[in-house]
């Protein structure tokens, strides 16, 4: 239990830190809510970008255009993780954006009393004026999560957050992290790794020979980076008097997801910025929404894939069905939903409703951008994308050559939809020649995309505007979650009356803040249910997940750790939460017995109808003996976040656990009917091993082995890994089957 006097304002389930004192009520109040700047309730949160400089004659967005009066946090986009391991923003050059250049404009005129210049110097200055808005530095994203630009401006394939894997790396990303803090005034760190999974050919593909080789192993990395991270921000944080956030920029989509465990860092983090966009895009021909809210069970990709008929109807390129992924480990108030203020799109578009649900294939698919199509290993071709002046913020390939997959601004697209090319487009290099086609709005009102359509070109290009941040701005109201964050602030619109023409503005961020001013208080409590006030000390981990697509069903080992000094006997339960972003039918392999209620059933069209499914375990022969630990084998099929809410029951006394972190408990041993020991435990079934003992049936080459099932061969005992049929067992740390030991 702790001694620090400001633990009444540590939110629920962040992980204590019985080292230091955390001043948590620096940002958090006694309920653990964040307090918000600027009359929110709810988190408005906003990725500035380093590169929209003017520079190159395109339009600027520098600190000054920020709405600071109406955003709760500001996170720098982006740092990078230098060859040494440490956060870096090439501070040593004059030419960095971060710390070396100047910008036009009195509103833009340096704060002399900081020694340096460039976006972190403006940050400094702006932040004085609006001291309750919280700054963070993102470090990593799509193009420096496995890199970094030079002082040159050329991208060094140095291998980024995929090498970090010796505690001693991790240390010095660490200390690095506390130095950015108090160098730059920053109020935290934001980690925007892309992406730590076990699926191949993940993230950008100039990455892919770096992180492929690691697939296994980065997950455990990246767990063992935030935990040290989030430990020296603590101890800075104890050391300064002022509370350091650590964030991340978390996938939406079920395919990424499965290669990340259960998400075991929550623990670690303030709160989790969704990505849920880049939902669809040009990286394959399946023409759909950038951001939907909801699916509607007719989503192209997940159809073709046979998702619907596998998954009981549950559709996973959605923010609801990302959301609720991670509620499923943390309360609703520590998820906040991303939206997009950019676009994507595909042209010569055939079938579906105005483009939507329909099919654009690039006609040379010898041509197709890395990373897209054919180069991924499947039978999906790659898109048709959008260019020209429908691709305004473009990419370009290493020729030089500009990506066309509809990227553009918000303000743009408006612009297109009132017949206006934007006396901007020679800047950016798209013609300036009349437009061909109308470009129509359309909104749909089940899933909440909204696009823009040119029946004449069948182009379809989907961004989130007016309706669809209206709508998410109600959902996550309505749910309690934290807030939404934006990519990026530059997108967003504003009229200019004189001319007629849309450019770079706050009308979107005003609608959030509107909404979001006015609202209830987020949630802030993890479980629906109020928390037993006595916890036991018992810990749960998750270890042995099948890599990449193989980790189908999901199969992993949960292993419940008793550190109290009692026994917890035979026939106690142990209950918990999961997410319904997965079915109720959770499986037990190891012979404990599992009961499970559904919080919800059926397909997710509309949304998913309730937060969490709760399973009950009955704890097997042996029981957990003190000091010593039990496990059994679940399986479930969609991915889902790490359990949460898990309460003991032994005869009438039922415990909260360490595990969850909870608040406000007192740390007690459970009291054992029969005295307060609860006897010595039945031998080693049910404890070490599980309870299945050598009494497994023999192996049998002609029979199918679903994930967990156990049999015995050459006097060893063994446990299918995942579904194997003919694989005789043989040592190996990822074939089918695990060696248990000589029976």
């Amino acid at each position: 239990m702790s001694t620090n006097p400001q633990e009444k304002c540590r939110p629920d389930g962040l992980a204590v830190n019985k080292a230091v004192d955390v001043p948590y009520c620096d940002v958090y109040d006694e309920a653990g809510r964040e307090k918000l700047a600027n009359g929110l309730d709810r988190r408005v949160i906003g990725y500035f970008t380093s590169w929209r400089t003017g520079a190159n004659g395109t339009p600027s967005y520098l600190a000054s255009d920020i709405p600071w009066t109406k955003l709760s946090h500001i996170n720098y986009a982006f740092a990078h993780v230098g060859p040494d391991s440490k956060i870096s923003v090439n501070a040593e050059s004059a030419t960095s954006e971060a710390t070396g250049l100047t910008f036009a404009g009195a509103e833009n005129a340096l704060d002399p009393t900081v020694p340096y210049k460039g976006h972190f110097n403006q940050l400094t200055k702006f932040k004085k004026q609006h001291p309750g808005v919280r700054t963070l530095v993102s470090v990593g994203g799509w193009a420096e999560t496995g890199g970094y630009f030079g002082v040159d401006g050329n991208r060094v394939a140095s291998g980024g957050f995929y090498t970090l894997d010796t505690q001693a790396e991790y240390d010095a990303f660490a200390a690095s992290a506390v130095a950015m803090v108090r160098t730059y005034g920053f109020d935290g760190i934001d980690i925007d790794y892309e992406y730590p999974t076990s699926n191949v050919k993940a993230g950008n593909p100039d990455d892919f020979q770096i992180a492929d080789a690691r697939r296994g192993q980065l997950w455990k990395n990246y767990e063992q980076l935030m935990k040290t991270t989030r430990e020296a921000l603590d101890k800075a944080a104890a050391q300064d008097g002022e509370y350091y956030m650590l964030t991340i920029a978390a996938p939406a989509s079920g395919w990424l997801l499965r290669g990340m465990e259960v998400f075991q860092i929550m623990p670690y983090l303030d709160y989790v910025n969704v990505m849920s966009y880049d939902l669809h895009g040009t990286w394959n021909d399946f023409v759909g929404g950038n951001g939907a809210l909801f699916d509607d069970g007719k989503d192209g990709e997940l159809a073709a894939a046979g998702v619907y008929g596998a998954y009981d109807g549950i559709g996973y390129l959605n923010a609801d069905w990302a959301a609720h992924y991670f509620r499923g480990a943390v309360q609703a108030g520590r998820i906040n939903i991303g939206v997009p203020f950019y676009t994507r799109g595909w042209t010569n578009v055939q079938g579906g409703t105005n483009g939507l649900w329909g099919k654009a294939a690039l006609p040379d698919q010898t041509k197709c951008p890395p990373g897209t199509g054919p180069s991924l290993g499947g039978t999906s071709k790659c898109g048709n994308g959008a260019g020209g002046i429908d691709n305004i913020w473009y990419d370009v390939d290493k020729a030089g050559q500009k990506i066309p997959a509809g990227g553009n601004p918000i303000w743009h697209m408006l612009n297109l939809q009132n017949g206006k090319v934007g006396s901007y487009a020679a800047a950016y290099g798209a013609p300036t020649g009349p437009l061909t086609g109308t470009y129509q709005h359309n909104f749909d009102p089940v899933t909440k995309t909204e696009w823009w359509w040119n029946a004449q070109t069948k182009s379809f290009i989907s961004g989130d505007s007016d309706q669809a941040i209206a709508a998410k701005a109600d959902y996550v109201v309505a749910g309690g979650y934290g807030g939404l964050m934006i990519w990026e602030l530059a997108g967003d619109y504003g009229l200019d009356a004189a001319s007629g023409e849309y450019g770079m503005g706050d009308s979107l961020v005003t609608r959030m803040h509107s909404a979001f001013s006015t609202a209830a208080p987020y949630g802030a409590a993890k479980s629906k249910t109020a928390t037993p006030a006595q916890a036991i000390d018992l810990g749960v981990s998750f270890s042995e997940f099948a890599l990449g697509d193989n980790n189908y069903p999901i199969n992993p080992r949960v292993t419940f750790s008793n550190r109290s000094t009692v026994a917890i006997p035979a026939g106690a339960t142990i209950s918990f939460d999961f997410a319904t972003t997965t079915s109720a039918a959770l499986g037990e392999q190891n012979g404990w017995g599992i009961t499970t209620v559904a919080g919800h059933s059926g397909n997710n069209v509309g949304g998913l109808k309730g937060d969490l499914h709760s399973a009950t375990l009955k704890v097997p022969s042996g029981g957990i003996p003190a000091g010593g630990s039990a496990y059994t084998k679940l399986s479930w099929r969609l991915p889902m976040a790490q359990i949460s809410n898990v309460r003991v029951t032994i005869g009438t006394n039922t415990y909260a656990t360490t595990y969850d972190h909870p608040r406000g408990v007192k740390v007690v041993n459970p009291v054992v009917s029969g005295g307060t020991t609860g006897g010595t435990p039945g031998g080693t079934p049910g404890g070490n091993t599980g309870g299945a003992g050598c009494s497994a049936a023999p192996w049998v080459a002609g029979t199918a082995y679903n994930g967990g099932a156990q049999v015995t061969y050459a006097g060893h005992r063994w446990s299918a890994r995942y579904w194997t049929q003919g694989n005789a067992p043989v040592a190996s740390d990822w074939g089918p089957w695990k060696d248990e030991g000589a029976c």
